[in-house]
């Protein structure tokens, strides 16, 4: 099993806000191997939000062909950031996309 964790830098108050964007689309329930969406928030740094929206998937190659779908491209359209102005109305600092293996796991 995989997870893929997207960690999102975010404007402070953001977080909850965006929170359950991540857990609406219910199409994800359809593809073979996904297993959940967990959305984790951190709001102790002073200046901005840390939210990591974890994914569980069997495989890293149905999570690619997720990720390559009409669902995927539908998921994620938004206008294009390329003016100033929606660039600096966006709420997300940065982001960065981290693939792993469990290797281990305890669960009750």
């Amino acid at each position: 099993m995989i997870t893929v964790t997207n960690r999102f830098l975010v404007k402070k108050g953001f977080a909850h806000k965006m929170a359950p964007l991540f857990t609406t689309d219910k199409t994800l329930l359809n593809w073979e191997g996904f297993h959940k969406v967990e959305v984790n928030i951190c709001s102790e740094p002073e200046d901005h939000d840390e939210m990591n929206v974890m994914m569980f998937w069997d495989t890293i190659e149905q999570f690619e062909a997720w990720r390559e779908s009409d669902d995927f491209i539908k998921l994620h359209r938004r206008e294009r950031i390329g003016n100033k102005e929606n660039s600096e109305s966006s709420p997300i600092i940065s982001n960065r996309v981290v693939i792993s293996e469990i290797a281990a796991s305890l669960v009750k």
